[in-house]
């Protein structure tokens, strides 16, 4: 298994322009997010404090133990983020809003900008290699974030 380091230094290697990063700042939290909403549009109709427990919960947990083997330190902000994301997918539902068209309407969008970024740098997404790439981009922002506070990866 690739360490942490490993993965992130490989990932960017297609994510040098500036624009490309710029875009990806933007893009790949919106298609964590969506993805986590298309997740939790999987009713279950299970609550702990009021609170749903579905599809998404459960998965927001394998994804975060995935993060945890590659990083001790780094899970942290990523079970950080999905907590967010699930929280934020529960006041949509709790406005009333169809959360799968939501899910669909950011998700198609952010993937437009994503493949737009990657015109303008004129490498293919780092997905087309390996599909584990689809989890690293998330760690990789976050990887730039735990820099700027001092704390390795």
């Amino acid at each position: 298994m690739k360490t942490i380091q490993q993965w992130l230094d490989e990932y960017a290697v297609s994510h040098k322009n500036p624009t490309n990063k710029t875009i990806h700042w933007v893009c790949i939290p919106l298609i964590f997010f969506s993805v986590v909403g298309f997740f939790y549009s999987i009713p279950w109709g299970i609550t702990v404090g009021g609170l749903p427990v579905n599809i998404a919960t459960i998965t927001v947990l394998g994804v975060t133990i995935y993060y945890l083997a590659l990083s001790r330190t780094l899970w942290i902000g990523m079970l950080l983020f999905s907590v967010v994301c699930l929280y934020g997918w529960y006041l949509i539902a709790s406005a009333g809003l169809p959360v799968i068209w939501v899910a669909l309407a950011i998700f198609v969008l952010a993937w437009i900008g994503q493949f737009y970024g990657h015109q303008v740098e004129g490498a293919k997404p780092s997905f087309f290699k390996d599909l584990q790439f689809l989890m690293i981009g998330p760690a990789w922002l976050m990887s730039f974030i735990y820099k700027k506070a001092g704390i390795a990866v």
